[in-house]
């Protein structure tokens, strides 16, 4: 099997070894099959959002819905923040009786 790999892919078998290669490793998750911690994929959980906010919003906004969604499911760090700053400025407008 070794001998019919294409020359890129025989550089990475020698550079992580051959006793270590398995040629029938299981393949990583592809995004579509990622679930969050309520067992969701971004795509569910992006047309959720969508349809309980009741706005009728432009393709922009679904698209951003959408990617923040795919940065969720993945667990990316950068998520965290913006969420954290969501619910801070969420709190301080309720705190001084404004609404957006």
């Amino acid at each position: 099997m070794y001998e019919k790999l294409s020359p890129r892919r025989r550089r990475f078998v020698d550079k992580i070894g051959y006793d270590e290669w398995d040629p029938f490793a299981k393949p990583f998750d592809p995004i579509d099959l990622r679930q969050d911690v309520t067992g969701r994929t971004s795509q569910q959980l992006c047309e959720e959002f969508i349809r309980e906010v009741h706005v009728n919003r432009n393709s922009e906004y679904a698209q951003a819905a959408a990617e923040f969604g795919v940065m969720l499911v993945m667990n990316f760090e950068k998520v965290r923040p913006i969420y954290d700053f969501c619910v801070w400025y969420e709190e301080l407008l309720r705190k001084e009786g404004k609404h957006v």
